[in-house]
């Protein structure tokens, strides 16, 4: 039986590790972009753009689950 490369428990753990390692240094990374040219006073306020970002991600998969699934799903004896 042929392994990819996500077969192995470890190294989906070594990606989780990786990507929340990445996750944290965009978040300090925040300390050393500069905010002078801001549209609102929100956008000025340390990791905005994460946690922003990620509250868009939620609502985007809760839409898609709770009111596009339904819309577009069919019965399951739909093609009998």
């Amino acid at each position: 039986m042929e392994q990819y490369f996500f077969d192995s428990p470890g190294r989906v753990k070594g990606v989780i590790i990786f990507l929340m390692v990445l996750c944290a240094g965009l978040l300090i990374g925040d300390v050393f972009v500069p905010k002078d040219h801001l549209h609102y006073d929100v956008e000025g306020y340390f990791g905005f753009y994460c946690v922003y970002g990620f509250i868009a991600c939620v609502l985007l998969v809760f839409i898609s689950r709770y009111v596009l699934r339904p819309l577009v799903m069919k019965k399951e004896d739909f093609y009998d």
